[in-house]
């Protein structure tokens, strides 16, 4: 399933802007090669870099790469909420509460880059095993229509966005 093939009723408001981000691409490929271009793109990252902040109040480079794990994980979450068909609205978040509770700055880059690997690699899994119904299912995040696969592209998308921003702003 590619991005072009989805419908205008299946996303909505912010969301749009990571779809865009996330290009035409092949969901279930790009989940797992961008993937491996961000992991080999943050490890050529120089190491006095990862705790820089480029203005004040603004997050680390590993602050960011916690904030993509979170906010993979909920995306993930309602995408499972819908493939199920559970049409409970589901609430936003406020990202930056997750990031002052999250302790990235306790931890490396490894452990990191580990982790999101790991919360993607179940992502794919997930993703692979959803029917064709499963994944035009749609529900309601943060007050905007969207479905299960367009909540795929946008984690492609949201992470794809970050990584131009450490590029723009922190190289």
């Amino acid at each position: 399933m590619y991005s072009g093939e989805l419908l205008e009723n299946e996303y909505s408001g912010g969301f749009t802007t990571y779809i865009r981000e996330a290009g035409a691409v092949n969901l279930i490929e790009e989940l797992e090669i961008s993937l491996h271009d961000f992991i080999k793109f943050v490890q050529n990252i120089p190491m006095d870099k990862f705790d820089y902040r480029y203005a004040e109040g603004k997050w680390t480079i590993k602050d960011i790469i916690q904030h993509i794990i979170d906010t993979e994980r909920i995306f993930a979450y309602r995408a499972l909420r819908f493939a199920r068909f559970d049409k409970t609205p589901l609430q936003s978040f406020e990202e930056n509460d997750y990031a002052a509770n999250a302790n990235a700055a306790g931890r490396s880059i490894q452990e990191l880059l580990t982790e999101l690997s790991a919360v993607r690699h179940a992502n794919l899994l997930f993703y692979k095993s959803l029917s064709e119904n499963q994944l035009k299912a749609i529900g309601t995040a943060s007050n905007n229509q969207i479905s299960v696969r367009a909540l795929g592209f946008v984690i492609i998308g949201h992470q794809k966005h970050h990584q131009k921003v450490f590029q723009e702003r922190y190289l």
